[in-house]
């Protein structure tokens, strides 16, 4: 069945009138009064974003039509990615923030962060079965998995990248750069030659997602926030020292920059293309303690070569069809195509993720009751798209597969 778009959809004077419940012949009597109320009443944001109304709770009717009436192909393209009769799930809610998933292709289950309760979730792929996997995780946002299989997590109460290793233990991969601490390491993937890139803007100076400056920081000016109250001692004295960033670490422990606040402003997820030659990197909006405006809600993209990156440039402006559905975690597919969570806020209908080609041409998107932080492909066939979305986690089979380990 051809899938209702109440978002692009257009309605008659006829259907606005029935909406208001006024009869036909207040049409005739008065319509510049009924038009004058359709233009005065701000509507709430609804609560499904199908036709006929969709429930993602568990125990909801099934909804699975050919094609999925979320599953939007834009360009004809998109059918050879999208599954047809693959319907996306919900597979679990009781999030603050969700971000950060990653998939353990031994263990059979996804990995992701619930930033503002200090906490990493874990879904077991066998029973769907969701549980506590580390707490407290120093505030972790972006996680992925290194092809030896060990854990790499970005810790914004601890503004550092850490490693978990296969025996248990933890290394400290960066906290801080020619002497000076990160500001809150965002989202982190390796690169084919071994090395570990990361970003590394401030949105983990907050109470939410945090900790403030101490007194007199670029989050904290005036003092009048105490980052102590519920955290270590050790975390009290740290403030911003940087500008945002996007560092590689290489296989020796060496930090080099990579790109600049100039290049890409609140430098946010990144991934690289399936041979590792493009970088990727998503710039979202201002964070604590910027001065000014942040970044636009884009997607870069820097040819890479030789453990650098250079030729930054625009990938995309993330606008489809008027409304900025603002990028922020990327995964590429084994075609070299761009998955990109998307945040629409209010322009419900837009949240979700959208889909690139290699080119920037947008192919697909994914609409989600929420607003989507980030994205991986796993599953036994790495063919599932994994959404962990506001308070919740979704899937989507699909017909690609990711390119390498999440």
């Amino acid at each position: 069945m051809t899938a209702h778009r109440p978002d692009t959809a257009t309605f008659s004077r006829r259907d606005t009138i029935r909406t208001l419940g006024i009869g036909a012949a207040a049409v005739v009597a008065a319509p510049q009064i009924v038009l004058a109320q359709a233009a005065t009443t701000t509507p709430e944001p609804p609560s499904t974003i199908t036709d006929p109304p969709r429930s993602f709770a568990p125990d909801a009717a099934p909804n699975v039509y050919f094609w999925d009436p979320d599953v939007i192909a834009v360009d004809p393209s998109f059918n050879g990615l999208a599954q047809p009769n693959a319907p996306i799930q919900r597979l679990w809610t009781g999030a603050l923030w969700a971000e950060g998933p990653a998939w353990n292709a031994v263990g059979k289950f996804l990995l992701w962060s619930d930033i503002p309760n200090n906490r990493q979730m874990r879904w077991l792929q066998d029973d769907g079965h969701v549980s506590v996997f580390r707490a407290p995780s120093n505030n972790s946002n972006g996680n992925s998995f290194d092809r030896q299989g060990r854990q790499l997590s970005c810790e914004h109460l601890t503004r550092r990248v850490v490693r978990y290793e296969l025996d248990g233990s933890v290394t400290i991969l960066a906290d801080r750069f020619e002497g000076k601490r990160f500001n809150s390491p965002n989202d982190v993937v390796e690169h084919q030659d071994g090395s570990i890139w990361f970003t590394d803007p401030p949105y983990g100076g907050q109470l939410y997602e945090g900790a403030p400056d101490a007194a007199g920081g670029r989050s904290n000016p005036d003092g009048l926030l105490n980052n102590r109250l519920g955290q270590p001692p050790e975390i009290g004295e740290a403030v911003r020292e940087m500008d945002h960033g996007i560092y590689r670490i290489a296989a020796d422990g060496a930090i080099t920059q990579v790109g600049t606040q100039a290049q890409v402003a609140n430098p946010n997820g990144l991934c690289f293309s399936p041979d590792g030659t493009r970088l990727y990197v998503a710039s979202t909006g201002a964070g604590p303690g910027d001065g000014g405006q942040g970044g636009n809600g884009e997607i870069f993209v820097f040819d890479v070569a030789n453990g650098a990156a250079s030729n930054a440039r625009l990938f995309s402006d993330c606008m489809v069809d008027g409304v900025k559905c603002g990028p922020d975690g990327l995964r590429c597919d084994v075609y070299g195509n761009l998955w990109a969570s998307s945040n629409a806020g209010r322009a419900v209908g837009y949240n979700g993720v959208t889909c690139w080609s290699p080119a920037g041409a947008l192919l697909g998107r994914i609409r989600l009751p929420e607003v989507c932080g980030n994205v991986c492909f796993g599953g036994p066939k790495r063919n599932v798209l994994f959404m962990a979305a506001s308070q919740s986690l979704y899937a989507v089979h699909t017909a690609t597969q990711g390119a390498g380990p999440a």
